[in-house]
């Protein structure tokens, strides 16, 4: 009888623990579609889209909420230790990752409603190269934890270095557009916040690859995290004037 208490007991807790994990695969889920839907709204000028990303904010909110108070039922009536003890702490720190995640898609969603009432302006084309390889990672993120692959895990985190490389570049290309035109700074400002929140998706997604590769391995990722991003360094000189006194480029 005792035997066949302690195999219920075992059975619920490994309920409970799948239950978790699958909370957390369909928050990554829907974090990688408002991501994807934020950018196209973007680029389509699309703020049907657009609107429907700022509403659908609450799915992840929920779902956050959701694991949380698993994760609490679980520490308070089960007393996990070892590898199961680390599976509810990861659970724990990445809903809050992922919710994150679809707060800053959310505010892409928002910026590209205020740039759809303005003209087009040519740097919001180099946005999405940037959101594709962030897309990328959150998506591989995620499959590393499904799989618990540490191996991924440690790919993602390296592959951050290449988003704060971009965003940099990109920062310095919107800097210049603005100072040759005043006319697009406000558009300009729209697309740097845009670019910042996308760099902060990835450094997100590289939190999450962290908590995977200690969650499999018991072991945090040796070394500091790779950085490429210098914008808080930028220095950029206005344009020159040309002989008579006046901007450089009026054409």
């Amino acid at each position: 009888m005792a035997r066949q208490q302690h195999e219920h007991i075992v059975k619920s807790f490994d309920e409970q623990l799948k239950s978790v994990n699958q909370q957390i695969a369909r928050m990554g889920g829907l974090a990688e579609s408002q991501l994807a839907s934020a950018v196209e709204a973007l680029v389509k000028r699309d703020s049907d889209l657009a609107g429907r990303v700022v509403n659908a904010d609450t799915g992840l909110d929920n779902l956050e909420h959701d694991v949380e108070e698993a994760v609490v039922r679980i520490l308070a009536l089960r007393q996990p230790v070892a590898t199961d003890l680390r599976d509810i702490i990861a659970a724990f720190k990445i809903a809050s990752d992922t919710e994150r995640i679809g707060d800053y898609a959310v505010n892409v969603a928002k910026r590209a409603l205020a740039l759809n009432q303005m003209p087009p302006v040519q740097p919001v084309y180099t946005v999405p190269r940037m959101a594709r390889l962030v897309q990328s990672i959150v998506k591989d993120t995620f499959d590393a934890y499904v799989e618990r692959d540490a191996e991924k895990a440690i790919d993602v985190w390296h592959r951050d270095e290449e988003v704060d490389e971009m965003y940099t570049s990109l920062f310095r290309e919107l800097l210049t557009y603005m100072m040759e035109d005043p006319r697009s700074i406000t558009p300009g400002t729209h697309l740097l916040f845009i670019a910042k929140n996308i760099e902060r998706i990835g450094d997100h997604a590289t939190n999450i690859a962290e908590t995977v590769h200690y969650l499999v391995t018991g072991e945090y990722i040796e070394g500091g995290r790779p950085k490429g991003d210098t914008s808080s360094y930028a220095v950029m000189e206005p344009p020159r004037p040309d002989e008579d006194g006046n901007g450089g480029d009026d054409e």
